[in-house]
Order: structure tokens, then C-alpha cells, then sequence
């Protein structure tokens, strides 16, 4: 049973080793594992710190150094990078039968409880797995769970509705019964494993991509949330042409392979 461990990487040098030090563990769960990862042009010593992590004996880390941006838009860059790692778990989808996509910053920067994710890899309810964090739910963005089904980017008020869709999924997770899973339509919070074999027709995209989502869904979540929908920019994305690269990631699974999207009420990194 093995496992490729992905992600993009960007400004991480604070956190890397950390992370680093907790990948090693999760590929502990694993008869093997490799690491791959799509660097971006930083202004810190994340390049550094990846060659020399890279040059260890034994290491299993490969990563890509990137030359230039493809896009202006944020999203649409970190779709590339986390499609780059796609494509090499696609290619070797016999030999990986998991993968992980995570992110290399503060979140997964705190001590991990690999246990919690040990008796996952034991059960067969679900074929991507992410799970809360402490001390709040924080990935609003790439949440999908009905009836909240686009971006809280997209409007009015989205600052009342981070908090409502916030408070709403962790509800929802706090009244799950013992060892159960809350089903969703897209889910990432810093960090999901995959069944591989159920990603395989599908990939990330950083654009808005309302036509994924059903009218009467759209509907329904200006209704739950009283807003109308806006497109406008902000400071960190352009609610005119970005949204969460990982919605249309998993709605395409959903779609194509019935993967089973869910999250876990435990914690991981703690």
C-alpha cells in the first residue's frame, strides 16, 4: 500500500521543516511513499530547504522548480501546480493506490496524531478524506456542502456568510454519531487523502465554474444565505474570474467516478 504525497509550494521556509517532519510520519503508515511537489519563485529559503531535504540519503522527495507564472490569477496558478502533481499520480495510479494533496504552511505546521489517520486507511466509507481543524473549520472557500454551493466570494455580505457557513458545517460536524464521516461535494481544509483510482478523470481549475454546479442548487444557496451573487475583486481573489481550484476538483469525481467526498469531525493537526 502506497502513497504519493503532493502539494504546491510557495514562501513555506518558516514551516517546511516542520511539515517535512510530519509527512515522514504519515508515509510511516505506508509500505512506501514519495513526495512530489511544484515549487513557485519565493522570496524566502523554501528553495534551499528543499535541496537540502532533497539530498539526504534515502530521501523521497522530488520536486519542480517553475520559472514563471502562468496566470495573473492566484487560483488559476495553484491549480497548475497541484494539476503538475496530478498528473504524475495519474501516470503511476498502480503504484500509488492513495495520494495526498496537501498544503505546506501553518496549518499542517502543529503536531499530527497519526493514529487518527491510521484507522482511516482501514475503512473503505469514503474515497476523499479531510478533517476538521483547531481551533475552527477555517477552509470556507472550497467548501461545497449542500446548501452552501459556491463561493462566499461571490456574495453579499460574504463576511456574515464566512461565519454562517462556518458555524453551519461545524454543527454539522460536532452532531455526527461516533465514527461517523459528514458527506459533502467539495472539501479540502489544507488537507485530504484520495483514492486514487476514483481522481482519475478529473482535475483542479482555479476559474469560476458555475456550469459544474445545477441551477437550482445556485438557487438554493442565495436562498439559504439571502445574498445575490456578485462577482467583484478583492484583495487576495478576483471574485470575478477565481474560485477554489478544489471544487471543481471534486465535483468532477463526484460526476465522473462517484467518489464519496467526506469529512472527518477529528482533528489531524493539532
Amino acid at each position: 500500500m502506497n502513497c504519493c504525497i503532493c502539494g504546491p509550494v510557495k514562501n513555506c521556509g518558516p514551516y517546511l521543516k516542520t511539515v517535512l517532519n510530519n509527512i515522514e510520519q504519515i508515509g510511516s503508515l505506508f509500505d512506501d511513499y514519495i513526495i512530489i511537489l511544484f515549487y513557485d519563485h519565493s522570496t524566502d529559503d523554501t528553495l534551499q530547504i528543499l535541496k537540502n531535504y532533497s539530498n539526504k540519503p534515502n530521501s523521497k522527495l522530488f520536486f519542480y522548480v517553475n520559472k514563471k507564472p502562468v496566470s495573473k490569477f492566484r487560483t488559476h496558478n495553484i491549480a497548475f501546480a497541484r494539476n503538475w502533481c496530478h498528473q504524475f499520480v495519474k501516470k503511476n495510479h498502480e503504484k500509488y493506490p492513495f495520494f495526498i494533496m496537501m498544503d505546506f504552511d501553518d496549518v499542517n505546521c502543529k503536531n499530527i496524531n497519526t493514529k487518527t489517520l491510521e484507522k482511516y486507511l482501514k475503512r473503505e466509507n469514503w474515497d476523499a478524506l479531510s478533517f476538521q481543524t483547531s481551533p475552527h473549520y477555517y477552509d470556507i472557500l472550497g467548501l461545497y456542502i449542500w446548501p452552501y454551493c459556491f463561493s462566499y466570494k461571490n456574495l453579499n455580505h460574504n463576511v456574515k456568510n464566512y461565519d454562517i457557513i462556518q458555524k453551519y458545517v461545524e454543527k454539522k460536524l460536532s452532531n455526527l454519531p461516533p465514527n461517523g464521516l459528514l458527506p459533502c461535494i467539495s472539501a479540502f481544509n489544507g488537507f485530504a487523502i484520495y483514492r486514487t483510482h476514483k481522481f482519475l478523470n478529473t482535475y483542479y481549475d482555479g476559474r469560476i465554474r458555475s456550469d459544474l454546479i445545477p441551477l437550482q442548487n445556485m438557487k438554493a444557496h442565495m436562498a439559504a444565505t439571502k445574498s445575490n451573487l456578485v462577482y467583484k475583486k478583492y484583495v487576495t481573489v478576483d471574485g470575478r474570474y477565481e474560485d477554489c481550484e478544489h471544487r471543481a476538483f471534486h465535483i468532477q469525481a463526484r460526476q465522473n467516478s462517484r467518489a464519496r467526498i467526506m469529512i472527518s469531525p477529528e482533528i489531524l493537526f493539532y
